[in-house]
Parts: C-alpha cells; sequence; structure tokens
C-alpha cells in the first residue's frame, strides 16, 4: 500500500484497524513525495525544506499526545515513551535532511525508515489501550455475570442486574466503535455476531433467572437459565478472542483457530485452484507444493462430507459431489505424477502433459463447485417452508402452556403427551434447519456471509432445544407468570432465529443466482397512507455514528425497562388489582417497543410512530402520578413518605419536559434524528424516575399495612387494551401535523441482524400504549401538576 518511492516497510501488516491506516496515509504521502525529490532536497530547495519543517512539526504534535497517553496508562508508559523519543528523533532528522544539512540520498531513507517505524509503534500502543479498555469492560460484565449466576434471593438479583446492566451498555457502545474500526471483514462479523448473541439473551437471562428463583428445584428451568449463560460467555470469549488479535504479538492458538475459523468447501475449491495455477505457472510443483496440495484435497474431501453425509441431500446429488470428489483426486495425483517427472529431469520434459493435468484439475474443481451450490440451493429453497413450521410448532407449545392451567389434572396427561408429540416435531425440524445453514455456510461468498451462516447453525442448535425445555417447565407449573414469561421469551427467540436463517438463505440464494445484478435498496418504507397525502415516506440511512448513539440510547431503554419488570415482580400478591403495578407495567412495555425501533424492528415504523409513542408514555406517566398521589395520602408520615415524594414531584417535569420534546416541529433529516435522540433520552429520563417511584411505593407498602383495594385504584378485569389499539392505529395513520415536521423511516442496517421475524410479545401490549383511555396530545389540564 506504500506509495512510490517509500522505502520498503512492511507496516500495514501490524496494523488491525481503519483509524490507524487512516492516521498514516497521509504521513507516507509525504514523505513518499520527499523521498521522491531528494535530489532537491540535497540542494535545500525552500519548498522541500518547508515540507520538511512541517512534517517535524506535525510529528512534534503526534508526540505529545502520544506522551499525554503514556501519562494517563502506566502499563504502557515505558514503551510509550521510547517510541515518542524515537519518533521526535526521526523527524527532526527529516528537518536536518530537507535542510540539506545531511546527505540527502541514504539519509532520506533511513529518516524515512525510522519514522514510519516510530510512529506506527506508537499508533500501536495507544490502540493497545483501547483494546484492553474493552477487554476490562468485557471482565466487568463476566463479573457480574457470576454475581447474577451465584445470587440466591431476589432483591440481591435487582441488583446485580442492574450493576449488569450498566456494565452491558458501556460493553456496546465499545464494542460497536471497535467494529466499526476494524479492517478484516470476518473480524468485524465476528464482533457483530457476538453483540448480536448478547443483546437478544439479555431479556433471557433475566426471565430465565426469574423461573429459576421462583422454582430452584426445576431441572428444566436451571438448564434455561444455564444454556443462557453458557452462550453469553461464549459470546464474551469470541470478543476477546477478535479483540485480542490486534494486540501486537498475539499469535492465534490452534485451539482458537479451530473453533471461530472453520473452514468452507468453496474456500478449499477455490485455493486448490489457485495452487494448481501456480503450478502451471511454475512449470511444475517442488515437494512442499506437493504437500501443500495434498492437505488441501484432504480438508477438502472432510468439508463436503457435510453435503454426501447430510440426511437430507438427494441420491443424485450425493453421487455427483462423491463422482467429482475422486475425479479431483485422480487429477491432482496425475498432476504430482507429472511434478516428479518434471523434477526427476531437470525440467527437460515437455509440458503438455503438465499442461493436460492442471486443466484436468481445473475443470473437475469447477463441477464441483457448481454442485456444492446446486445441492445446497436444492436445500436452501426449502427453509422459508420449513421456518413457517417450526414457528408454528413453538406457538403450539405456547397454546399448551395456557391450555394446561386452565384444564382438568385428567385432560392434563394428554396435553403433556402432545407436548411430547410436539417437541419430537420440533427437533426434527430444528435437526433440518441446521443442516441447511451448516450447507449454506459452504457455498457463502462472502466472510460476512459466512460467519453469518455459522452463528445461525451455533444459535440454533443451543437455544432451538430449550424452547422445548422452557414449555416442560411451565407444563411442570402451569400457573406461574415466571414459566409462562419465560416461554414467551424463548419462543421469541426462536422467531428471530428463525427469521435469521431465512433471511441468510435469500440472500445466498440471491448471491448464487447467475442472473444480472439487480440494483439492491437498503431501506423502504412499509405499505400504507402515512399523514394526509400519499407522498411515500422518506426512506433515511443511519451513519455508523448515529447508529451507535441510537442503539446505545435504546440499550439503555431497555435495560431500564427490564429493571422495571423485575421491580413490578416484587408486587406478587397485588398484581392482579393494582393500578400502580399495571400502569408501570405498560410503561415498560412501551419503553421496550421504542427500544425495538432502535433496532429497526417491532410495531413502530416511522419517526411519526415512535413521536406518537412517545405521547402515550407521558399520558401514562401522568396517571401513574395521579395514583401514586392518591397513594401517598395512605401513607403515615415519616421518612419512606418524604422519599416517596422527592421521587413523585420530579415526574410531572420530566413529562413536560418529553411533551414539549415530541411536540416540537422538524423538518430535514439531521433535525428529525436529533429529536428521535432527544424523544429517546428524556423517555429515558422519566422512566427512571418512575422506577424509583415504584421501588418506594413497594417499600411504603411492606414496612405500612395498606388495603390496596381501597387506597389504589383498581382496574377490572374484564377491561380489554383493544380501545388503545385502535386509538394508537388510527394517531399512526392520521394528520402528522400534531408533532410537526417530516416523518421518516430510519434504517438501521448494521445494528443488529434485520428483525424479520416476529417481534417480542410485548409489541402488542406497547402498541397500545395506555388503556383505552389515553389520549394523545391531550390537553395542558391533563398534565401532572
Amino acid at each position: 500500500m506504500a506509495a512510490a518511492g517509500l522505502p520498503d516497510v512492511d507496516i500495514f501488516s501490524q496494523i488491525k484497524t481503519r483509524s490507524i491506516e487512516k492516521t498514516l496515509l497521509p504521513l507516507i504521502k509525504q514523505i513518499s513525495s520527499l523521498v521522491a525529490t531528494r535530489g532537491e532536497a540535497a540542494a535545500g530547495g525552500a519548498a522541500v525544506q518547508r515540507v520538511g519543517a512541517a512534517v517535524c512539526c506535525a510529528v512534534e504534535r503526534f508526540v505529545a499526545v502520544g506522551e499525554t497517553i503514556a501519562d494517563d496508562n502506566p502499563d504502557v508508559r515505558h514503551s510509550m515513551v521510547l517510541a515518542c523519543k524515537e519518533a521526535r528523533a526521526a523527524g527532526r532528522a527529516i528537518e536536518r535532511v530537507c535542510a540539506g544539512a545531511e546527505g540527502a540520498g541514504a539519509g532520506m531513507v533511513s529518516a524515512a525508515r525510522a519514522l514510519l517505524a516510530s510512529v506506527t509503534r506508537v499508533l500501536l500502543l495507544a490502540d493497545m489501550v483501547v483494546v484492553r479498555q474493552l477487554l476490562l469492560a468485557k471482565d466487568k460484565v463476566a463479573r457480574s455475570l457470576d454475581r447474577l449466576e451465584s445470587v440466591s434471593n431476589f432483591a440481591e438479583f435487582v441488583r446485580a442486574f442492574t450493576e449488569f446492566g450498566g456494565g452491558m451498555v458501556e460493553l456496546a457502545r465499545l464494542t460497536a466503535e471497535r467494529r466499526a474500526d476494524l479492517r478484516d471483514e470476518r473480524r468485524r462479523a465476528q464482533v457483530a455476531a457476538a453483540r448480536n448473541v448478547l443483546e437478544r439473551s439479555t431479556l433471557m437471562l433475566l426471565t430465565s433467572s426469574k423461573t429459576c428463583m421462583r422454582h430452584p428445584g426445576s431441572a428444566s428451568a436451571r438448564e434455561n437459565r444455564d444454556t443462557v449463560f453458557c452462550q453469553m460467555r461464549r459470546a464474551m470469549d469470541l470478543i476477546h478472542y477478535v479483540v485480542r488479535d490486534g494486540l501486537p504479538g498475539h499469535e492465534e492458538t490452534s485451539h482458537e483457530a479451530a473453533q471461530w475459523e472453520a473452514g468452507t468447501a468453496l474456500g478449499a475449491l477455490r485455493g486448490l485452484s489457485t495452487q494448481v495455477r501456480a503450478a502451471r505457472a511454475r512449470g511444475g510443483a517442488d515437494a512442499a507444493r506437493r504437500r501443500a496440495l495434498a492437505a488441501t484435497l484432504r480438508a477438502l474431501v472432510e468439508r463436503t462430507h457435510d453435503f454426501t453425509d447430510s440426511a437430507y441431500t438427494s441420491h443424485e446429488h450425493r453421487q455427483r459431489i462423491l463422482a467429482l470428489a475422486e475425479r479431483i483426486a485422480y487429477e491432482l495425483e496425475r498432476l504430482v505424477a507429472v511434478a516428479v517427472s518434471l523434477e526427476e529431469q531437470n525440467g527437460n520434459s515437455s509440458g503438455a502433459a503438465l499442461e493436460s493435468a492442471c486443466t484436468g484439475a481445473t475443470s473437475a474443481a469447477s463441477e464441483l463447485e457448481r454442485a456444492l451450490v446446486v445441492a445446497a440451493r436444492d436445500q436452501a429453497k426449502d427453509l422459508a417452508h420449513l421456518a413457517e413450521e417450526a414457528r408454528k410448532l413453538a406457538s403450539d407449545l405456547a397454546h399448551i402452556g395456557n391450555r394446561q392451567r386452565k384444564i382438568a389434572s385428567s385432560c392434563g396427561e394428554r396435553e403433556s403427551e402432545r407436548l411430547h408429540s410436539i417437541a419430537s416435531l420440533l427437533h426434527e425440524q430444528l435437526d433440518h434447519i441446521i443442516e441447511v445453514c451448516k450447507l449454506l455456510r459452504h457455498i457463502a461468498l462472502s466472510e460476512t456471509l459466512q460467519v453469518s451462516a455459522k452463528f445461525a447453525e451455533i444459535n440454533l442448535r443451543i437455544y432451538g432445544p430449550q424452547v422445548v425445555t422452557a414449555a416442560r417447565t411451565l407444563a411442570a407449573h402451569p400457573s406461574s407468570a415466571a414459566a409462562r414469561e419465560n416461554l414467551d421469551v424463548f419462543v421469541d427467540m426462536w422467531a428471530w432465529l428463525l427469521a435469521d436463517a431465512a433471511r441468510l438463505a435469500k440472500e445466498l440464494l440471491d448471491l448464487t443466482d447467475e442472473r444480472p445484478d439487480k440494483q439492491q435498496y437498503s431501506s423502504l418504507p412499509r405499505p400504507g397512507k402515512h399523514g394526509t397525502t400519499s407522498k411515500p415516506l422518506k426512506a433515511v440511512r443511519l451513519d455508523s455514528d448515529e447508529q451507535a448513539k441510537i442503539a446505545k440510547s435504546g440499550l439503555e431503554m431497555k435495560m431500564m425497562s427490564s429493571e422495571m419488570d423485575a421491580e413490578t415482580e416484587k408486587w406478587q400478591g397485588a398484581d392482579e388489582n393494582n393500578d400502580i403495578v399495571k400502569r408501570a407495567k405498560n410503561m415498560s412495555s412501551m419503553a421496550f417497543a421504542m427500544y425495538q425501533f432502535t433496532k429497526g424492528e417491532g410495531r413502530l415504523n416511522t419517526t411519526q410512530d415512535l413521536f406518537t409513542q412517545a405521547e402515550y408514555f407521558a399520558e401514562e406517566a401522568n396517571r401513574l402520578y395521579k395514583i401514586v398521589r392518591q397513594f401517598s395520602y395512605q401513607v403515615p408520615a415519616g421518612t419512606i413518605k418524604k422519599e416517596l415524594l422527592e421521587h413523585l414531584d420530579k415526574v410531572p417535569t420530566y413529562v413536560q419536559q418529553l411533551q414539549f420534546t415530541v411536540k416540537e416541529p422538524t423538518v430535514g433529516r439531521a433535525a428529525t434524528f436529533s429529536k428521535v435522540d432527544n424523544v429517546i433520552q428524556e423517555t429515558k429520563h422519566l422512566m427512571n424516575v418512575i422506577s424509583k417511584v415504584v421501588t418506594t411505593c413497594f417499600d411504603c407498602a411492606n414496612k405500612v399495612p395498606l388495603a390496596w383495594e381501597t387506597s389504589v385504584g383498581v382496574i377490572k378485569r374484564h377491561q380489554s387494551v383493544a380501545p388503545g389499539l385502535i386509538l394508537l392505529d388510527k394517531a399512526i395513520n392520521k394528520s402528522s401535523t400534531n408533532t410537526g415536521g417530516d416523518s421518516y423511516k430510519l434504517d438501521f442496517t448494521g445494528l443488529s441482524a434485520a428483525g424479520a421475524g416476529r417481534g417480542s410479545s410485548r409489541d402488542e401490549e406497547a402498541a397500545g400504549g395506555a388503556s383505552g383511555d389515553a389520549k394523545p396530545g391531550g390537553s395542558s389540564s391533563d398534565t401532572a401538576m
């Protein structure tokens, strides 16, 4: 990558990040021009002198930053100070050469070598500081996971989960920045896959842990929880592996490489073709290259076993693959024999035999590649149907849990048998889908798709059976709300995984189809009218900084939603007829829907939908404020009542701030993005104070005996949320003039895998906002004051 005239210094082999590369390129250009004009430097030209002085001045500023980093990080201080000293000396040497004080020939080249080497070393040491910060954040999350796994009561779990949530937010931010900075495509895809696992597993960690604490004797509940812990630790191990690969002097161990860097059949085939072409160009192959050919052939045969050993590969495809593999082995044997003959005759033999052997080997490799692609495509075409059937089976498992809670015990035995039957069918479907994902990885043309297919296979293999395990827990405890919620969350994860596999299959089918390329659109508005006109929504793609900012805010919102759920779970005896709990859960559901918007998932499709949901959120907070204010009159005077009122008095301020932010008119992409970020931030602040209010209410209820039915408004059980759903649908499809400005559908490409599957069961609750009495854009008389 060095420019012409630059000394032959292989510095880029050590560089893993784009930021270091971008920092070095201008310096390389400057030095390249100096090396190319070193004749003028010998004459002490004024222009060359100015360039030399500019380089020296830039190096001085650069070194000053490096020395600041050294002062703040004792672990790299010694190495950084030495590297800065060398860089400063090299910069001054460049200046002296340009001034004609030293010989411009060898002096310029040696000074350029020294400057590039020292500056690169400073940058790598600075990057090492960033890497260690990320590893420290990862270790903090790992410790909080260990603490979560060992908690014995719910109050301790809430505190541990809060600490875990804070660590996860920081880890998400650092890994997003590192992923965007990595040069290697495979490494970027691996970090994205690990982040996806951590993000999706967080909610399962919460529900499975709650279920395990509610039913400590349940082996199936413990299996659910332990599986989630194991998978999250595996994702953090991958982050550690990828990030540590950026440290100077780090060498991959064979175990790590085998765990994360499995090869593909197409990769082996193309490597084999490259080796054959090299043998043709060199007029033969020496002993080392013959051994390399044999090793590549063994790897190829081993990887084709995934096709031939699959029970779902047709007999015709299996026989063709086996025949072509034997043909490749024969052609390579012939090539090796010709190479040995040429080596014995010192290359005096005719090259016709070598040409024939090479042509036969490359032809057989091309035919085998086509056969593998056809076999994989044949199975991938059925994946959408398989995924739909598997999704229905998981839904049936969830319905069984509902029925077992309602029917008599004699019928429960029949339901248990049906559960076993559905579980067997689900395992069969799972095995088939995993086999398809395995074959798709072998024909993937890019490293990103290879990593996506590998992790789709891993996640399906690990989390797929856990849906059945969660259903067994609910079957054993049919009246458990925790087990019910846990099964719903695992079913949602199952739907996400199936959607990922179907999306992957569609992408690979499109890429391996030999039709002309079509123009790809990264973001399209969904059907339907939005506003008073039929003008389509503007599809806006966010850049990496905006994506990272929205993702961080969304993840913080999700953590607060989970904390709110944990708080309301404490109200075990009152949740059936407690208006505070109902309102708090409703707000938690709305916050979760807004979090899903930051991922491009869920019911909220456009920015206007988000703003409408934020209005509902503010109205619901206002109603909760009034209920808690009424409840506070029943609490005797004391410290705990004072604490409750301190938190409660903050609610009106945050409600008004959120309402003002939602009503602020905006025009243009940048202003709308800023408004989205502000709305999420204000919602997060309001959610935080509401969580404290609910916690303090619970403490009041524990310390002071209160009659909930008389002191708190009761929601009737027959009351439906359908009116709320209807109101929200009307609000989404009405004119957008209530908040002013443009409405956009944001493209969150790169934030996470596309959420093509059905979202959480909380989507429907969140869509309805508050109960049927919610009115967006309420008058000022409704504001909590």
